[in-house]
Parts: C-alpha cells; structure tokens; sequence
C-alpha cells in the first residue's frame, strides 16, 4: 500500500462531509494521514488507524446488508482493517465484505469509487490492544443478488429493509449513512 496514503488524501480532499460532525471526522483522517508513519497499520494505537467499511445496497436499492459483529454486538455495515496486500482503502472495503459476507461482486453505487461517508470511533482496549480510533472510510455498493452468509468476524449477516435499521441495535454513525440513503429517495418522491 505504498501509495494508499496519497490516493486516500486525495479522496479525502474532494469527498464533502454531509454534517459537522462528519467535517470534523475527515479533518481528524487527513490530520492521522500527514502527521503518522504508519497510518493503516493496526498497529498503530496512537491515536488510531484507517479502517475500510462498505454499505452495501440490494439490487433493488430499498435493503441495506448488515452483519452482526461478534466481537462488538452490533448490527454494522461490512468492514475492517487494511491489510499491507490491499492496493487501495477501497479494495480493503471490497475485500472486507468478501470475507464478512460472501458477496465478491459488486458494483460501485456512490460517485464511482469515492467515499461515501467517514467515521471515527473508539474502540475499547482488548486483550493486547489498547484503547484507540478506527478512523474508518466508508463506500457504498450494490449486490447483484440477496446472497450472502455470515463469516470472518460477522456472527449474522441479514438484509434490511432501509426504514426497518432504526429498529436494530446499531450506532448513530450506521444510521447517519442511512439517512443519506433515505434522501435522495425521498427527494425523487420514491
């Protein structure tokens, strides 16, 4: 991932955060980018490291795929850490909802490859790992089918319906990206 860091800037840099919350989340990743050697390995604690996620939409648009992440207990969108072989942030995303749910192809749903939402969060210390952020780039694709099963770190993986989310134990952040999923259907008067 020799040049990751640059790509990702640049992505970064022309992505616009919908909230100020978010503005304040993608000033934090480009801060990590310029000012940590090693801004993608899970090794770095402090203050944190990049992390690849993807919501992932149903053919046709209304269902969002969610998985149920065995180590933190929520209902969240398919991701994980970079790893060195990944040749882009966007082909971690890719390879995360591989592993997570067995849906290898998809097609890019959001500005081509550019992010689709941005998001830090803490982590809570585990075993060797301390305490620390996932500065976490998030993408947005669509299956070509409703095929998928639960693997990797996800306990469950399930369809749902986007007004259905709300009744899910998940985060704000999860429900953040589905407000802007609801949006632009909305706005079209679907």
């Amino acid at each position: 991932m020799n040049t990751a860091p640059h790509h990702l800037q640049q992505l970064l840099e022309t992505y616009t955060p919908t909230d100020p919350r978010e503005a304040e989340h993608r000033e934090r990743m480009l801060t990590l980018l310029q000012d940590t050697n090693a801004p993608f390995s899970r090794d770095q604690f402090s203050p944190g490291h990049f992390t690849a996620s993807s919501f992932v939409l149903s053919p046709d648009g209304r269902q969002v795929l969610l998985i149920f992440h065995g180590k933190l207990h929520r209902w969240l969108q398919p991701g994980g850490h970079v790893d060195p072989a990944d040749e882009s942030i966007h082909h971690a995303a890719r390879r995360e909802v591989a592993e997570e749910t067995g849906i290898a192809t998809l097609s890019p749903a959001w500005a081509g490859e550019g992010i689709f939402d941005v998001d830090v969060h803490r982590i809570p210390a585990r075993k060797a790992d301390p305490d620390h952020f996932h500065f976490d780039v998030r993408f947005l694709f669509q299956a070509p089918d409703l095929t998928c099963k639960a693997g990797s770190d996800a306990t469950g993986a399930q369809w749902v319906d986007l007004s259905k989310v709300a009744t899910l134990e998940s985060d704000d952040s999860v429900m953040r990206a589905i407000q802007k999923l609801s949006r632009p259907r909305e706005e079209a008067g679907s």
